[in-house]
């Protein structure tokens, strides 16, 4: 069964002398389901990351639970769904409400995972937690701010943002390894560079007449520091986010979701009714790899 141990974790059942009471569930918030097009309509380019909108159908079991400004991805399966980021802690709020407009309970998240380790993607994660019992897997340095709720000092944005609320993590995940459910596999790939513990996610979904298409939320790569960070000061660190690039270049990718929807053209491709093509994932490295080359030539001429 995939609830509670998706990420590769045996938890101990628990005896109970008892059933519990039967209880009546939280009624659902109204559907509001919206067309693509219809979401592309309602949110602009780099819209204000907690402005909320309706959820949408991506393909097959995934769905765009997140705000305009930043994204939010549902994987649904029988008996459990992944969650990919939260937003922040009012977007949270926003996610949740969406998980609820699809037809969804917060009780079936069942996993939540991340992008980058930054209070506008994770910084829900302990809000979406306690709503739905879920387990956090996520990377290693990942790991230490989300239990903290601290950005590490290895980070280049380290002292640029605000505390979150601190979290539990529940299982560590590695560059390769996969997190499940019943409808999907989603494999982690190792993305550092924005921040130290950045994770990209690949997984395959299918629909009946249209077939299985492969969907990369690709995480946000931006050679992003606070003014006194010198990414040619720091070769491994360096080094490491090259490998992250060329490690997004070679992936399969059908659809490519972003943590911040306007890093891949998002809205305008949701506009035409399908975010299949558009930008591929190998022209989304170029990109990145393009703005790291220019931060590095601007930090030789001094600036």
């Amino acid at each position: 069964m995939f609830a509670r141990a998706a990420a590769v974790v045996a938890l101990p059942a628990l005896l109970v002398s008892c059933a519990p009471p039967i209880q009546t569930p939280d009624p659902l918030p109204e559907p509001e389901q919206v067309t693509m097009a219809q979401w592309a309509n309602l949110c602009e380019p780099w819209d204000d990351w907690d402005k909320a909108a309706p959820p949408f159908h991506i393909y097959g079991s995934t769905y765009y639970v997140g705000t305009c400004g930043i994204a939010a991805i549902l994987v649904a399966g029988p008996t459990g769904h992944i969650l990919i980021d939260s937003g922040t802690r009012a977007g949270a709020e926003t996610v949740l409400a969406n998980v609820g407009k699809l037809g969804f309970r917060p009780n079936e998240i069942a996993t939540i995972v991340h992008s980058h380790e930054h209070f506008d993607h994770v910084g829900g994660f302990a809000l979406v937690k306690e709503a739905s019992g879920a387990h956090i897997a996520a990377s290693a340095a990942a790991a230490e701010v989300l239990r903290s709720g601290v950005v590490g000092s290895d980070d280049p944005q380290a002292g640029m943002h605000d505390p979150m609320t601190a979290v539990t993590v529940d299982v560590i995940v590695g560059d390769g390894d996969p997190v499940r459910t019943e409808t999907a596999t989603l494999i982690a790939t190792a993305t550092p560079g924005h921040s130290p513990g950045a994770m990209s996610w690949q997984w395959q979904d299918c629909e009946a007449e249209a077939g299985c298409k492969t969907i990369v939320y690709a995480d946000s790569l931006s050679p992003v520091s606070r003014s006194d960070y010198r990414f040619s000061d720091n070769p491994d660190y360096l080094a490491a986010y090259r490998r992250g690039i060329d490690r997004l270049r070679t992936l399969d990718c059908d659809i490519l979701i972003t943590p911040h929807p306007s890093h891949s053209n998002m809205i305008e491709r949701a506009a035409t009714g399908t975010l299949a093509g558009g930008m591929s994932c190998a022209a989304y490295a170029d990109a990145k790899a393009e703005a790291l080359d220019k931060r590095l030539a601007e930090e030789a001429a001094g600036g």
